[in-house]
């Protein structure tokens, strides 16, 4: 049994404790959104109830907890039920028993997501939705602190960071010719779906830097990749050189846990000897399977000179390592295809997906604004005041906020609407509920400017906007300049009786 030993990985200690907690972070993150947001959205009296979404769905093809009954008290059960086990994985305790529990822990975290994904409709459309769910699965045969990490399992997770990167690389290239011509930041900054508080800083920088970020970006994603499988130190550097890059998008956007799932995957190739060269403070040596002396001699009777786990963790986990190895076929068939498929999912468990975002950028930036009034009637001499959304440009002297891991998904489907179209039902069912004065739907804005009361009437207009200069915002104060386009859905009232 000599040859067990090498799926034991007692060298990348620090990289199970960043993975396990990190991505439990995550879940709570996901979870806390979830319990926020999703009431109003989905719930029983939301913009698109997931009731009504079961009734025209009788045969739903993918797991749920919900297929046989939901109601906002079990999502909200699933939801606190979520968070309390992922703040027990963060804190370290399931990792503390047996390799069984943290598995079990994070493999409930995975169907407990994946049964609010798989009713959440377009609002739960997202790719890091399903890199979060087979991040979730693969962590979970990480193990605990009683066994070294599963070498099969850091491979695999390397595995995913490659599929991330290299996905989103090959998309770009495939896709608009701006990013061939190096010229795809001069825009992206400024129409990207939600900026941040540096993105209009990281806009005004001279376009050379903007050809050079393209530059980087193609190197991180195209070819940096594959030397997360070299020898060390060589698959540390990569891992750093995405991790960086990585630190970039978070400080110039908002891309809800997707740069932060990147950069906690990519630790996954971080070896403890690099990691204590760079932080001494981290171990150097981890102390070895922490249990009782019997324990210790039933693992090595298990392994004997080979791997320390007990034999049947090592079965289950290169079951686990078969199953995700098979399933990876049609991502690698998929990543060089001419076809590419973007954020897709193969098979209903939501593993071996692929991945990639922004094979084109847009090169103008059209927001659609909401506004009501009280007035009788609703021509251009009414008083017409705008909602206030959290994340979503609006006030143009507003600098905007830093929300990321956390998901605004309404704003984030406002940013689509410009580009696909105004005439969503999600979007008539939100004007309805303006007009109601919906205070699970209020909640979700920033400002409501009748303060509870009940407008008269809403309408949706679209908006130009841009990233004032710095000359303009000197003389303005205004950090976004805006010109009025057209009036995209006319002013609507309820029926007389509503």
């Amino acid at each position: 049994m000599e040859w067990t030993a090498w799926f034991d990985a007692p060298e990348y200690e620090f990289a199970r404790q960043v993975l396990q907690r990190g991505v439990a972070t995550i879940y709570f993150v996901a979870f806390l959104s979830s319990l926020n947001q999703f009431p109003a959205l989905l719930g029983e009296r939301g913009l698109l109830p997931v009731p009504a979404f079961l009734a025209r769905s009788s045969r739903l093809r993918r797991p749920t907890l919900f297929s046989w009954r939901y109601s906002d008290r079990l999502l909200r059960a699933v939801c606190w039920g979520g968070m309390a086990i992922a703040a027990a994985i963060v804190l370290g305790l399931p990792q503390l028993g047996p390799p069984w529990v943290p598995m079990l822990a994070f493999l409930a975290l995975w169907l407990l997501y994946m049964s609010i994904v798989n009713v959440g409709q377009t609002f739960y459309g997202f790719g890091w939705e399903m890199l979060l769910l087979e991040a979730g699965f693969i962590v979970a045969f990480l193990g605990s602190n009683q066994t070294p990490p599963p070498r099969t399992i850091l491979i695999l997770l390397a595995w995913l960071v490659f599929r991330l990167e290299f996905g989103a690389g090959m998309i770009k290239i495939r896709g608009g010719r701006e990013w061939r011509d190096l010229t795809a930041l001069y825009y992206h900054h400024e129409t990207q779906p939600m900026p941040g508080p540096l993105s209009r800083q990281a806009h005004l920088l001279p376009k050379a830097w903007h050809r050079m970020e393209v530059l980087g970006n193609h190197f991180a994603q195209l070819v940096v990749p594959f030397f997360l499988f070299a020898p060390q130190p060589l698959a540390s550097v990569a891992a750093g050189i995405i991790i960086v890059t990585q630190l970039w998008l978070v400080a110039s956007g908002n891309f809800a846990w997707l740069n932060w799932m990147a950069i906690l995957l990519a630790f996954a190739a971080v070896s403890d000897p690099v990691a204590h060269a760079l932080v001494p403070a981290i171990p150097l040596d981890w102390r070895p399977a922490a249990g009782t002396a019997t324990e210790t001699a039933a693992a090595g009777a298990a392994g004997a000179a080979g791997s320390q786990a007990p034999a049947a963790w090592l079965v289950v986990v290169l079951v686990a390592t078969v199953l995700l190895v098979v399933l990876s076929y049609r991502p690698v068939e998929n990543l060089f295809s001419h076809y590419q498929l973007m954020n897709a999912a193969f098979n209903r468990w939501q593993l071996g997906n692929t991945y990639g975002a922004f094979g084109t950028v847009t090169k103008q930036r059209i927001e659609i604004a909401v506004e009501g009034t009280l007035a009788a009637e609703p021509d251009d001499a009414a008083d017409w005041r705008e909602y206030g959304f959290r994340g979503k440009p609006g006030e143009v002297r507003r600098i905007p906020r830093q929300w990321a891991p956390y998901h605004l998904r309404l704003d984030w489907l406002m940013w689509f609407l410009p580009l696909r179209t105004v005439h969503e039902q999600w979007f008539y069912a939100f004007l309805a509920k303006l007009l109601e004065a919906d205070r699970p739907t209020l909640r979700l804005l920033r400002h409501d400017p009748f303060d509870g009361a009940r407008p008269r009437w809403v309408r949706a207009s679209s908006y130009l906007y841009r990233f004032a200069t710095r000359k303009e915002f000197r003389a303005t104060g205004q950090r976004w300049l805006r010109m009025v386009l057209d009036e995209s859905i006319p002013p609507l009232s309820l029926p007389p009786d509503g």
